[in-house]
């Protein structure tokens, strides 16, 4: 696939070469590990003097902990699993390193098939259903301080449904989402594609919303790692990062990249379904289950000129005030001390510079998500408090781990 291999010869050569040759990375099956993949197994890592062990993970808990011990050097992880370890959520505090963003948006909340004749098919029929005596409904996500855990309860709280109150929250691996709904489990998940069109295409359930109605553009995967990794192998963490945004470069450079990554990602070894189920939406091609097909605007994104890939201060900080917002820490954090020392800035724009991929001039943007409110990065203690629904009076207990 990569028919492009030209790196700067001055980071591969002498004092800047790898002190690895070899590392160890982690990835689950979905279809935002794409560059990842890519880098490793497309001839991307290669040049700089690098070969890149993939290794695919059961679940989000299992690639946590192998980052945290050392297992692992580096992984295609969750954003909020990164700030979680960091921060000692679920799991014994590890300082952490975001290395560079993998992609934006490509990620759906889906109901069962049972809801849809039910006629539960807009928030405002599942606002009633959820607000009705009886059995709660169970919603699954991936990891209770992950990103489709913080995009359900946001998404719901904007509805108006008490996400820890209105609801159950369960953990479910996200290759396992359409067998629990099938097996009628639960009543709905939040994951990451393919898992959402899989659904779809058995009729087993349909979108009623994606990630990036919530919040367009928004931070999702990350390459992670531990800060011990960083500090003891840095030209090793710059040449993956540079390895993946060469790969993440070429994904988006022409449809048939786009089309060639889906056919490799379904095979065996990666995401394993079949490529209809990977291509459409990697291609911005959505069917709801509903008879609504639409071209996303604001589709999973690898790299859109590095604007992707750029570890921002506020997409860090983020995270942190969805903890805060919903009882996984008790106290206000130190937002941006914290997100200062996990986004690894100076190594991102080292690695970006030397490819000619612009790097922006703050790490801040601003968002609006949508609920109408306006995340910009400033003053987070005060965004965190600032939420209608949330559970800032102490940590909540979620179903698994």
């Amino acid at each position: 696939m990569n028919d492009t291999l030209n790196p700067p010869l001055a980071w591969v050569n002498g004092s800047d070469a790898p002190e690895l040759s070899s590392i160890d990375a982690g990835f689950m099956a979905l279809t935002d590990s794409a560059s990842l993949v890519v880098a490793a197994t497309q001839g991307f890592a290669q040049p700089y003097g690098l070969n890149i062990n993939l290794h695919r993970q059961p679940s989000w808990a299992s690639l946590r902990d192998k980052l945290v011990n050392g297992e692992l050097h580096a992984a295609h992880s969750l954003y909020g699993l990164v700030y979680a370890a960091q921060l000692g959520i679920g799991a014994q505090a590890k300082d952490m390193a975001v290395l560079m963003g993998l992609n934006q948006n490509g990620q759906s909340i889906n109901l069962s098939a049972a809801l849809k004749s039910a006629g539960v098919i807009t928030p405002e029929a599942l606002d009633r259903r959820t607000h009705q005596s009886g059995p709660k409904l169970t919603f699954a996500q991936t990891l209770p301080t992950g990103n489709h855990a913080l995009w359900l309860y946001y998404w719901l709280a904007s509805q108006g449904v008490h996400p820890l109150q209105d609801v159950d929250s369960v953990v479910v691996p996200p290759p396992q989402m359409v067998e629990h709904l099938e097996a009628g489990r639960i009543d709905g998940f939040c994951v990451g594609e393919p898992w959402g069109a899989r659904a779809v295409s058995q009729k087993l359930g349909f979108t009623l919303a994606t990630s990036q109605a919530i919040w367009p553009n928004h931070p999702e995967k990350v390459l992670g790692c531990s800060l011990e990794f960083v500090q003891q192998y840095p030209n090793t963490a710059r040449a993956l990062v540079m390895a993946v945004l060469e790969a993440s470069r070429f994904i988006e450079q022409t449809q048939e990249n786009r089309r060639s990554t889906a056919q490799m990602l379904s095979g065996r070894d990666y995401v394993n379904t079949p490529v209809e189920d990977i291509e459409a939406r990697l291609l911005g091609e959505y069917s709801d289950g509903l008879g609504n097909h639409w071209q996303d605007h604001h589709a999973v994104s690898f790299h859109r000129q590095g604007e992707v890939n750029m570890p921002y201060l506020s997409d860090g900080m983020w995270f942190m005030t969805q903890f805060r917002r919903w009882g996984l820490l008790r106290e206000d954090p130190d937002y941006l001390g914290i997100a200062r020392q996990v986004q690894q800035l100076d190594l991102y724009r080292q690695a970006a510079e030397a490819l000619n991929i612009c790097v922006p001039s703050s790490p801040l943007r601003s968002s609006q998500l949508i609920d109408g409110k306006v995340w910009d990065g400033n003053d987070p203690a005060g965004y965190a408090h600032s939420f209608k629904l949330h559970a800032l009076a102490g940590a909540t207990p979620v179903t698994g781990q």
